[in-house]
Formats: C-alpha cells, sequence, structure tokens
C-alpha cells in the first residue's frame, strides 16, 4: 500500500438504512453499539451456517467495493474489540492487495532481519511473491469466518511483524540517501507494528471469551 492515504472514486456504497441512520447520529454510544451487533451477528450467522459463495462475497469485499462501506461500520471501534478486529484485518488485506509487489519486498526483509517464528505463524511460502502474499492474507480472512478466529487473528499478527520488521530495515537503508522516503517506511512499520500488537491482544481475548 501507498504510505498517502487512498482516494476511492466510486460513491460510497451504505448497506442498510440503519447504518445511515447510525452514522448521523449524535450518540457515539448508539455508534459503538451498533458496531459491536453487526459484528458480532455477522460473525456468528456465518459460522452457524457456513456457505461457501457467502464467505468468498465478504473475502473479497473490498476488492469490489472498497473499503468504505466497512470503514462506516467498524473504523470506530476500539482496538480490542471484535469490530476493530475485523476492521483491522480488512485494512491489512486491503494494503496487500493494493500494493503486493512492495508488501512482498517488505515481507522478505522483513523474514530474514527478524529473529522469530513469525514468519512460520503467518504461513507464507519462503520466498514469498507478491501473488503468494495476495493470497495468503485472503486466506488468513478466510480463515477468521471459516476457521478458528484467535488463529486467524495470530496469524494476521506475525504478518504485521514480519512487515513491520522488513519496513523498519528497509527504511534504514534509505536514510541516508532518500530520508523521505526512510520516513514514510518508519511510519509504515509504526502502524503495522500497532496492528500486529491490537491483533494479538484480540487473539488472546477471543480465547477467553472476552472480545466483544
Amino acid at each position: 500500500m501507498s504510505d498517502e492515504p487512498r482516494e476511492f472514486h466510486k460513491p460510497v456504497r451504505r448497506p442498510a438504512e440503519l447504518f445511515d441512520r447510525l452514522y448521523s447520529a449524535e450518540d457515539p454510544a448508539e455508534v459503538s453499539r451498533a458496531a459491536h451487533s453487526t459484528a458480532q451477528a455477522l460473525l456468528s450467522r456465518v459460522r452457524e451456517e457456513p456457505d461457501a459463495a457467502v464467505i468468498e462475497r465478504l473475502v473479497t469485499f473490498t476488492d469490489e467495493h472498497g473499503i468504505d462501506d466497512i470503514a462506516e461500520l467498524w473504523s470506530r471501534s476500539p482496538a480490542t474489540s471484535l469490530p476493530g478486529a475485523l476492521w483491522r484485518l480488512y485494512l491489512l488485506q486491503l494494503m496487500i492487495h493494493d500494493d503486493p509487489r512492495t508488501a512482498a519486498l517488505l515481507y522478505e526483509r522483513g523474514r530474514v532481519e527478524l529473529a522469530s517464528s513469525d514468519d512460520m505463524v503467518a504461513g507464507a511460502p519462503t520466498p514469498a511473491g507478491p501473488e503468494e502474499l495476495v493470497a495468503l492474507i485472503d486466506v488468513i480472512l478466510r480463515g477468521a469466518f471459516t476457521g478458528d478466529f484467535a488463529i486467524a487473528l495470530d496469524r494476521a499478527a506475525a504478518f504485521c511483524r514480519v512487515q513491520a520488521a522488513g519496513s523498519t530495515h528497509l527504511a534504514d537503508d534509505y536514510e541516508p540517501t532518500e530520508s523521505d522516503r526512510a520516513s514514510a517506511l518508519t511510519r509504515r512499520a509504526l502502524r503495522l507494528a500497532d496492528y500486529g500488537t491490537d491483533l494479538a491482544a484480540c487473539a488472546a481475548l477471543w480465547r477467553r471469551d472476552t472480545l466483544t
């Protein structure tokens, strides 16, 4: 993903009148309640009645519609909450889909530099090219809907840590000659590190049945 905010030129599509009312409401508590209830309802419904076509639409949602609808639902939620976790999973997917070549460069650099098992936890092949990373992040998101939710979050957190390490080391390479590029990579590393921390915390809460 580029380090500048991505612009979407499609009109915003709102899922239902409920959310039109919700996000024009003045009460933040109402926004929070609806964010949590929609996240819980979505995850519960998909898990109770798994349908391959529905799951595929959820995994490919941002490719077709962008991130606006999901942002309206969950972007204001706390980092360690169910809607916050789903929001970060979709953001991570968008980052990889948006610029898979850079993602692959950062991942490979992080895999080499990071002395941990995160590469194995994330589950990427070695080496991982752009197509492999796009496939991997889709597998992780699909696992959130069909498999062990905590494992999916842990894999995503590990993925973030590898990418963050790669971005940090690449920033060091650029610092002597391209300070602006180095600064952008450092900011990206910090965002990815934050995502990793948040997703790992959500995984721990899910295992304790306290992620809501």
